[in-house]
């Protein structure tokens, strides 16, 4: 797998941390996505309806009911992220369940959107008190996860929404704790069967413990 040569100095500007690393991903992770999108796209005179795991193939123009195009829902996804303060709130738990697992492990926020936004996100996190690091990737995750893991044996949990996020990390780490938690449990209906060795966990209060089991915290 490629690495992102962005994340790559992102990581590399990070101080040395041999504790236990836990990773994890930003939307309906940390952050909420897919509850108050939908409301992003009503004032913009669209409509969200989830007939499957993705956003392309389900925005639809309000007036008509076109559906619309990948680089229509990218610049929507655009617009949202650079207003993402006006929308997204701390996922129920999230901010408890860090401060307890921070007092003993390295958390790091690797999140999937293109670099530049990642100061507006930075300044959203570090507003709602999650002073946590924040890395942007634009490719694969599993390289990054294996770079911030570095040469030494520290136990690594990593947790995100989407499959294909932890199929790249198993690639990359092959004894990576994996934890799959979404926000809006619903959609896990639009989901494939996941791999034995991926842990799903419903809400924070859940995934807390087994995190810090994982880790030996």
């Amino acid at each position: 797998m490629s690495e992102d040569p962005e994340t790559a100095r992102q990581i590399a500007e990070l101080s040395a941390d041999e504790r236990p690393l836990l990773v994890l991903d930003v939307d309906d992770v940390v952050l909420e996505f897919i509850r108050p999108f939908p409301l992003f796209l009503q004032k913009r005179g669209y409509s969200l309806v989830i007939a499957s795991f993705k956003l392309t193939g389900n925005i639809a123009e309000a007036a008509n009911g076109r559906i619309i195009e990948q680089p229509e829902v990218t610049a929507l996804l655009d617009e949202f992220f650079g207003e993402q303060s006006d929308w997204q709130s701390i996922t129920d738990g999230a901010a408890e369940a860090l401060a307890m697992l921070g007092k003993h492990a390295e958390i790091v926020m690797l999140t999937a959107m293109p670099h530049r936004h990642r100061a507006v996100r930075r300044r959203h996190l570090q507003a709602l008190g999650l002073h946590y690091p924040l890395l942007t990737t634009e490719m694969a995750k599993g390289p990054a996860v294996a770079k911030l893991r570095g040469r030494t044996a520290r136990p690594v949990a990593f947790v995100d929404d989407q499959p294909s996020n932890h199929i790249s990390v198993r690639e990359a780490l092959w004894d990576a704790h994996l934890f799959h938690l979404m926000a809006d449990n619903s959609l896990r209906e639009f989901l494939p069967p996941l791999p034995d060795d991926i842990h799903v966990v419903w809400d924070w209060h859940e995934a807390t413990p087994k995190i810090a089991e994982a880790l030996a915290l």
